[in-house]
């Protein structure tokens, strides 16, 4: 969308503390001029800024560091030129707001959709996404995680290798798109959740160390120089992450955000960035009048993650205020039991006692010996003190799919009953349940690793995808899709047609009956860990035996038949007086001593 120009005085503004000097180039009607900014103390010292009239809203604009080419503001708002051309103002206060009688929504124990916007729709757009609203609010959703936004280069992408962190990407609509897409679905009555990136930058267009000391040589993560976070001029680095969190809650309304991956957050600041953040999110959370959320995705199994700001943390992982974390655990132990899979980190997890023991405790590594790392791991979830929803479960994510082979499903690995299954097990735990797009239905199309770099780079991604997968145990014949061909994006999206009749529609029926259920049954919808008991038939079942999994919550128990065969599963002496959903009702029946199920299917009973 081509936003008119608005003529207006706009005051431009950038971060540059060791610059000797700093222009703008601006696009006004007259043409483009080059103007120089002037030393400023606001609101920091290091700051420039400079009024220009006639470059409002809509205007083109880019900075000159020292002399340098044009380049984007750290904090433009959008790229409509890709990465590497010139930013375009926005005002975030010229939308008209709908979604006044919103109070938010706190993600924990939400009902959490993960969507990417590129490949959800046939147009990829956040335009496009809004009219698929009413099939979420009918499937039961509270809060639509996106993935990403913030520009990338080029038109398709993942999202991750962002380097505009403050823009809206162009592909999707632009920072307007978003915000209508907010205020549509809290009209709709979801909230929405965006996943942000502050570990590191994308390799291509960016800028900033143009600008300023954003990175430090002092520490290094998977992606190289870490954003500097605890080294000299780090305050300012520090403000532009903070800053840019709090302008998605106050000027985009969303809701809750999932940050990505903060164990490579290198700060040994006395008070951890993750910290602050917590800090300024409450003041501001008082401040609007509604719940604003912090996820986190983190791999180090410590609940120092989400002890709040201010308490004792059971750990020696000092207190950083999230309200939630991922749960890695949980997913490649349902994974590998229900597919099998043993390679890489699975061989960890390929045990119905691990299975038995995430769904009650969460982590598997808590204090104990990973043989996948080589060394202890992660410490113990006091149970007493935080309950189920503080921690996010799934069957799969855009990581645990993109980040295969080929992209490839559980529904590629599964049949309908296994999938089902493994549905509900995520559905009716005590945990934070999140639904990858597609999966509702038990979706066939693939979703893999697409860019949109241009030839020299996209040639080294490749190269070092296939290297990975060798590292995890992939087969040396596996054709791995090249990740810059149009036709990976496009296999890809979503097949709206799947959820409409045969197999697709009875998959979206059965995810719809567990979220209702959820929903229904206090027992369900409770997060005491202490109330979780998950029984199985043992390690030996799973080699050729007759495997099951039992989950009991109060009054309700989750019974999975895991095995290749119908078989009776007991119930230990408890009994069940009715089943109350099952994926298969003819072939499922209770008695004294059990449920009966037809190969790999489950249902939710109703305990004597």
């Amino acid at each position: 969308m081509i936003t008119e120009r608005v003529s207006a005085v706009h005051r431009f503004a950038v971060w540059a503390p060791s610059a000797d000097r700093v222009e703008i180039d601006v696009h006004l009607p007259s043409g483009v001029t080059t103007r120089s900014l002037e030393r400023v103390d606001d609101p920091a010292p290091g700051w420039w800024a400079l009024e220009v009239a006639e470059a409002g809203p809509g205007t083109d604009y880019a900075y000159r560091v020292d002399g340098s080419d044009p380049r984007p503001d750290p904090r433009s708002a959008h790229q409509p030129h890709d990465v590497h051309g010139p930013s375009r103002v926005f005002d975030p206060e010229a939308h008209t707001w709908g979604d006044g009688a919103w109070e938010g929504r706190d993600a924990r124990g939400a009902v959490v959709y993960e969507m990417h916007v590129g490949t959800f729709t046939p147009e990829g757009t956040l335009d496009a996404a809004v009219d698929k609203l009413p099939h979420l609010v009918g499937l039961g959703v509270d809060v639509v995680e996106l993935l990403p936004v913030a520009a990338f280069p080029g038109r398709r992408g993942w999202g991750y290798d962002g380097v505009d962190l403050y823009a809206v990407h162009d592909a999707y609509g632009g920072p307007e798109a978003l915000q209508r897409f907010v205020d549509a679905a809290h009209q709709a009555g979801l909230g929405v959740a965006l996943d942000c990136v502050y570990n590191h930058l994308g390799p291509a267009g960016n800028y900033l160390g143009e600008f300023g000391p954003y990175f430090t040589e002092e520490h290094h993560t998977p992606w190289g120089a870490a954003v500097n976070l605890d080294q000299p001029g780090s305050e300012g680095v520090r403000r532009f992450v903070v800053d840019n969190a709090l302008r998605w809650f106050r000027d985009f309304h969303v809701d809750a955000l999932r940050l990505d991956a903060v164990h490579a957050l290198v700060d040994t600041s006395d008070e951890h960035v993750l910290a602050q953040l917590a800090h300024e999110t409450a003041l501001l959370s008082a401040e609007v009048g509604r719940p604003l959320t912090l996820i986190a995705e983190s791999d180090l199994n410590d609940t120092g993650m989400v002890t709040p700001l201010g308490e004792a943390s059971a750990t020696d992982l000092a207190p950083r205020g999230m309200q939630a974390q991922w749960a890695d655990d949980v997913h490649h132990a349902l994974r590998s039991v229900m597919t099998g899979e043993r390679g890489g980190y699975y061989k960890d997890f390929a045990s119905l006692e691990v299975l038995g023991g995430v769904l009650e405790r969460v982590f598997h590594h808590a204090g104990t010996y990973s043989p996948f790392r080589g060394k202890t791991w992660g410490a113990p979830v006091d149970t007493a003190r935080f309950g189920g929803h503080a921690f996010v479960a799934y069957t799969t994510t855009h990581d645990q799919t993109g980040n295969r082979a080929t992209g490839d499903r559980l529904s590629a690995s599964l049949d309908d009953a296994a999938l089902a299954t493994a549905q509900a097990v995520v559905l009716t735990s005590a945990f934070t349940p999140m639904v990858f797009m597609g999966e509702e239905w038990g979706a066939t199309t693939p979703w893999m690793f697409f860019t949109d770099h241009d030839a020299e780079l996209g040639t080294l991604v490749s190269k070092g995808r296939a290297e990975e997968f060798a590292s995890h145990g992939w087969e040396g014949d596996v054709e791995v899709p090249d990740p810059q061909e149009l036709s990976t994006f496009e296999r890809s999206r979503l097949d709206w047609s799947e959820p409409e009749g045969g197999r697709g529609a009875r998959h979206l029926a059965w995810t719809r009956d567990l979220v209702a259920l959820r929903r229904s049954e206090p027992d369900l919808a409770g997060d005491d860990l202490r109330a979780v008991r998950a029984t199985t038939s043992g390690d030996a079942s799973l080699e050729g035996g007759d495997p099951w999994l039992v989950v009991r919550r109060g009054s309700l128990a989750l019974v999975a038949n895991l095995a290749e065969t119908a078989q009776e599963v007991p119930l230990d002496g408890a009994g069940a007086a009715a089943v109350v959903l099952a994926w298969d009702p003819e072939s499922t029946g209770v008695s004294d001593s059990g449920v009966r199920l037809p190969a790999r299917a489950s249902a939710v009973v109703r305990l004597a």
